[in-house]
């Protein structure tokens, strides 16, 4: 049985596991190498991306990760892990996994006050990449995202799709084994981001 895990040294992994739970998968917290290498799918939560970054580093999960990404591993970076799974972070120099083609404008709408919710929706409902006839396709309704302190994706690579989008800004993208979100799907009580994850990306 499939054994995903939820990248647990700070932020809001606790969430994670319960939707998870909920989702039907099996999941564990992941803070070490060895519980790393025991799983089929990671996720990355939102929280403080330097800190987080720099406890990877510290507990030698960066490197080990950036490993098992080149390999094919599967991996949902969500508000700072995405900030972690991007390429480029503009102006900052933090510690990052940089496996994802883009760039993120950390905090881009400002403070935790200035939180908000919104409807995010199919960039193309329903139709796949002419140029990766498997791809992922999202057909459902639009979903209600969480954004606090959120990052903007302010470029995409060639490679990378956008999946859902907000105001044409994409704030779910997929690059091969990789998506991103810069909003926080754990806490919508919808669990269609986690599943598509777990079924389409990590193919669990």
């Amino acid at each position: 049985m499939s054994l995903a895990g939820v990248l647990s040294y700070q932020g809001g992994y606790a969430r994670h596991l319960e939707c998870l739970k909920k989702v039907g998968v099996r999941a564990i917290p992941v803070r070490s190498v060895d519980a790393l290498e025991r799983i089929d799918a990671l996720i990355i939560p939102g929280g403080e991306s330097t800190t987080i970054g720099m406890l990877m580093e510290r507990f030698g999960v960066m490197r080990a990760l950036v490993s098992r990404i080149a390999d094919g591993f599967p991996v949902f970076g969500t508000c700072a892990g995405a900030i972690l799974l991007a390429s480029d972070i503009e102006d900052s120099d933090q510690p990052r996994i940089g496996a994802l083609d883009m760039t993120v404008r950390r905090n881009a709408y400002g403070r935790q006050i200035e939180s908000f919710e919104a409807d995010v929706r199919a960039e193309l409902p329903g139709v796949r990449r002419a140029d990766d006839p498997s791809g992922p396709e999202w057909t459902g309704e639009a979903f209600h995202g969480v954004f606090i302190r959120a990052p903007q994706i302010v470029r995409v690579g060639h490679g990378v799709q956008t999946v859902l989008a907000f105001e044409g800004q994409p704030v779910l993208v997929r690059e091969r084994n990789l998506l991103a979100a810069t909003f926080h799907p754990e806490l919508a009580d919808d669990h269609r981001i986690h599943r598509y994850f777990l079924e389409q990306v990590a193919g669990l």
